[in-house]
């Protein structure tokens, strides 16, 4: 199955639902083409059945003619064969179609939010992005499947039409004016129908959303006896989601009525011309029985028309979620790369913080916006005037100062998987157990039931100090130029931290190591300390000279409550 070429998913080709689905159509189109070729030809062959019973009647039976009738029994048969045999493939080629459409929007949707990265939570809500993964590609799938047998189904009511012609003029008249009408009335569900399907499609976001905050927050939420609180918002959302479902299931309920009764009425109307034609000698008895056939037949491509209208119009609404992320741009702009920085030493002109190529440095911050805003900049999770290596960060490519710099705080989350693929993610190999023991991780791993090889639930198991010494040890694993850890130990006891000071210390010896934290244990570790108030570096030393220092002194010691 072929992808969508490596192209920009910002292009125009993006900016509107129909525009999307249309490419789609176009990377898959040998596959819808032969599927709608197969769809003709089974929906065709069905067709021509009632004819072929129509003609053994008239021919064979009515004149005793068993040789006619023995010709025409071998060409139904022959029919249904074809039908049997193409019906087979016209739907493999449909889900082939389906499946191709959902996988790869989730191939673009991916690709296209890995190159947002941090951009994407300022814009949507995670629920948002969930449920494009989980209910929308489905829509978008179903709505390229539906054109197979879409336009099996006008060819073959064009051909039902021409042929009944032959059978009865009125008649054939009777369908050419009918099944319009049947589609006109159908339509105008659609608009309805849209506008519902947009408000629930609205709604299941939120409440992924909620049920993602609340997955997330869980240890949080019983910690603080919140669980009453958030449970009665989750119901009421939803409530909210299902009276939603029920204003759309009322207009979808009248469209599936609907879908019997037309092209029963029209059956009827079919039939009865036929019967008083019968009556008056202007039809024959297998011209009846071919026209009642056609009239049965009638009823399959109307409930695939109304069967169209109904995937495409959710298939729309999903495309255009779809296409609300393809429409996101990142925050960031990649740099031109035109100069190559001179060593790792990293330096923030709007704070005067240095860091010192080689060494363990520590900022003490006095509040955490201060401490937020630094590790944003010196990782280019913002732009500003940071230098690596005296270029600025903006003049180099962003794939490069993601490999040199990493920035790993709380907010990281561990995937489900085997621990091993989780905490080397690069497929190094080695050194895991050397970065488990720097985070002194050894006790999490051996109380699993497999050890490295366990596979966990996305760490909802694991403690909040557990799964912190989990995220140290991947961020260790990744051995960057420049490590900056946001609070990397405010999860575990004071013993703990005391090993995992020491050990990092010696374990990024000669690696540049920034570590955000007001714990006397991980600052009496460092080789540099600096102390960061409303934004600038306002003293810094080793952390025993900084001690001498109220303000310091004050923020690491937790003496001023009124901080």
């Amino acid at each position: 199955m072929r992808r969508f070429p490596e192209k920009d998913p910002g292009t125009p080709d993006h900016t509107s639902p129909l525009r999307y689905l249309r490419r789609l159509a176009r990377t898959l189109r040998r596959q819808l083409t032969a599927g709608v070729l197969y769809a003709v030809c089974c929906m065709g062959a069905q067709a021509l059945i009632p004819y072929a019973v129509g003609r053994a009647v008239d021919t064979g039976v009515t004149a005793r003619d068993e040789g006619r009738i023995v010709f025409w029994g071998a060409v139904v048969f022959g029919l249904g064969a074809v039908q049997t045999v193409t019906g087979i493939l016209r739907h493999r080629y449909g889900m082939v179609s389906r499946f191709g459409a959902a996988y790869q929007t989730v191939q673009v949707v991916t690709r296209h939010v890995t190159r947002l990265g941090a951009t994407l939570h300022k814009h949507l809500a995670t629920g948002e992005v969930v449920a494009v993964g989980v209910a929308d590609i489905n829509s978008v799938g179903n709505a390229l499947n539906v054109v197979l047998r879409g336009t099996a189904a006008l060819v073959t009511i064009g051909a039902v039409a021409a042929l009944m012609l032959v059978t009865s003029a009125h008649m054939a008249l009777i369908v050419l004016v009918g099944v319009p009408v049947v589609v006109l009335v159908l339509g105008l569900l659609v608009r309805p129908l849209h506008r519902r399907a947009v408000g629930l499609r609205e709604s299941q976001g939120r409440l992924t959303t909620r049920a993602v905050d609340i997955v997330t927050g869980l240890r949080v939420i019983r910690g603080i006896g919140g669980e009453e609180t958030f449970g009665a918002r989750y119901r009421a959302e939803s409530g909210e989601v299902r009276r939603a479902g029920v204003r759309a299931s009322r207009v979808e309920a009248l469209l599936k009525a609907a879908e019997v009764l037309l092209p029963g009425l029209l059956v009827v109307v079919i039939v009865w011309l036929g019967a008083r034609g019968v009556l008056a000698g202007e039809v024959t008895a297998g011209q009846l029985v071919t026209s009642y056939g056609y009239a049965v037949f009638l009823v399959t491509p109307l409930t695939i028309l109304i069967e169209v209208i109904d995937k495409a119009v959710k298939g729309y609404v999903a495309a255009r979620r779809v296409v609300r992320i393809l429409a996101l741009e990142p925050d960031l702009a990649d740099g031109p790369g035109d100069r190559e920085p001179d060593g790792a030493a990293l330096a923030d002109p709007d704070s005067g913080l240095v860091v010192r190529e080689g060494l363990l440095t520590a900022v003490a911050c006095a509040s955490r916006t201060d401490s937020a805003d630094l590790a944003d900049r010196l990782g280019r999770y913002t732009d500003s005037a940071v230098t690596l290596g005296g270029v600025e960060l903006t003049r180099l490519p962003l794939a490069d100062v993601r490999r040199r710099i990493l920035v790993a705080d709380n907010d990281a989350r561990l995937f489900s998987g085997r621990l091993r693929d989780e905490l080397d993610p690069g497929g190094r190999g080695t050194g895991l157990a050397e970065a488990v023991g720097t985070a002194s991780a050894a006790d999490v791993v051996d109380v699993l039931p497999d050890g490295l090889d366990t596979v966990i639930a996305g760490g909802w198991e694991l403690s909040g100090g557990q799964q912190q010494r989990l995220r140290l040890v991947r961020a260790l694993m990744t051995d960057p130029e420049t490590l900056v850890l946001v609070e990397p130990t405010s999860a575990v006891d004071a013993h703990t931290e005391q090993r995992v000071a020491r050990r990092l210390r010696a374990g990024r010896s000669g690696r540049s190591t920034v570590v955000f934290t007001t714990s006397p244990i991980l600052l009496g570790q460092a080789d540099h300390v600096a102390y960061v108030e409303a934004g600038r570096v306002v003293a810094q030393g080793r952390h025993r000279e900084l001690l001498t220092d109220p303000r310091y002194a004050s923020v690491v010691t937790r003496e001023d409550t009124g901080r």
